[in-house]
């Protein structure tokens, strides 16, 4: 699947698939700048671990997990997952890392947040999404922000960041939020 929208000019974003595994992708995870807020970051990362990984996500089926794209090239620069979905609540998280810190700042984690929190409202018929923060990391509370995102609450020494107590910072987006992103197109 493919998820794309004429108004974001620079990404799209695509189903995962075992022949995402690659060599660049173990580099990113294995990558101390890439990882540093990363739960990965906690076992070293080989090509197998990867393709475990990818083949639990696409059997489970309350998680969806899409690269993330270049639109110039097809080029995978990250990932971008929402779930585990609770379809009592129909609540899930959102998460996602750019692994190619060439784009790094660009807006590419903006665009691919409200990429898939309109799919995740519209297709999935989600009512919330929630993402985390370590506090330190700014850039990726940012971009929810940005995206439309609204803090949720702050879990105080939630996390060990480098054996260190770390708030987590906590933010939502609810359907009634929809008209703040843009249209999308998905292709199967």
């Amino acid at each position: 699947m493919k998820i794309t929208s004429e108004q974001l000019p620079t990404i799209y974003l695509q189903s995962i698939s075992e022949q995402d595994t690659s060599e660049q992708y173990v580099s990113w995870l294995n990558d101390p700048l890439v990882n540093q807020y990363l739960e990965t970051r906690f076992q070293t990362q080989n090509l197998a671990t990867i393709l475990n990984f990818i083949q639990g996500i696409i059997a489970t089926p309350n998680e969806h997990l899409f690269t993330i794209r270049l639109k110039s090239n097809n080029q995978h620069i990250g990932n971008i997952k929402v779930g585990p979905i609770n379809s009592i609540h129909n609540v899930a998280d959102v998460s996602l890392f750019i692994g190619d810190k060439n784009w790094w700042g660009k807006g590419i984690a903006k665009q691919a947040i409200q990429l898939i929190s309109r799919y995740s409202i519209k297709t999935l018929k989600l009512r919330k999404l929630s993402a985390g923060a370590y506090r330190p990391n700014k850039g990726s509370t940012i971009a929810f922000i940005n995206s439309g995102y609204i803090e949720d609450a702050i879990l105080a020494d939630h996390f060990l960041l480098n054996g260190q107590p770390c708030d987590l910072v906590k933010v939502c987006f609810f359907e009634q939020q929809l008209n703040q992103l843009p249209q999308i197109t998905i292709d199967k």
